[in-house]
């Protein structure tokens, strides 16, 4: 257990601090996230899109053991993605498929703000990635990088994989 933090209680021996890629567009919100994060024992990392996302994904010397991205990431200016492009601007979804591209071990956590929206427009659905609804609590963020941390990492293909389409009464995301 580390010292003095009660938000960051382990079992275990003291290690480094997992490393915590927190990405929005907001500003606001991604302070936020690194105030509370770190407050918890964590290190953190941010970006305000995906290309700095990436950037920092391919160029960071240490570990990044967690993304916590907000799934709709608009680009600064209208460009498109292609698979040419090293840092392209994609949406947080889209930004998880490409990281785990850079590094197999990274665990993610997606946000949003409009959860039915945002998922049902990028055929997400809830088995896919751990999920924080915005607004959330400074508790429930924590428990669920906590959590997240101690799962396996997903692969590539278990985010590209299942049924797209648009949630349906009874999958969990429309009730």
């Amino acid at each position: 257990m580390r010292k003095g933090n009660p938000l960051c209680q382990d079992s275990g021996p003291p290690s480094v601090s997992p490393t915590i890629l927190v990405v929005d567009d907001e500003p606001s919100i991604t302070k936020l996230c690194k105030i509370i994060l770190q407050q918890a024992g964590f290190s953190v990392l941010n970006a305000e899109g995906s290309s700095e996302a990436l950037k920092i994904c391919k160029q960071h010397k240490g570990s990044i053991d967690l993304l916590l991205t907000d799934l709709v990431l608009p680009p600064a200016g209208f460009r498109m993605a292609s698979s040419l492009e090293q840092f392209p601007h994609v949406h947080g979804h889209e930004l998880a498929v490409r990281a785990l591209g850079i590094r197999k071990d990274l665990r993610i956590v997606l946000m949003s703000g409009n959860v039915d929206k945002d998922l049902a427009g990028y055929g997400i659905h809830r088995w896919n990635l751990p999920f924080l609804h915005k607004p959330f609590e400074l508790q429930a963020l924590v428990t669920l990088v906590r959590q997240t941390l101690h799962a396996p990492p997903p692969s590539v293909e278990s985010l590209t994989a299942g049924p797209p389409g648009i949630p349906k009464v009874g999958d969990g995301w429309v009730d």
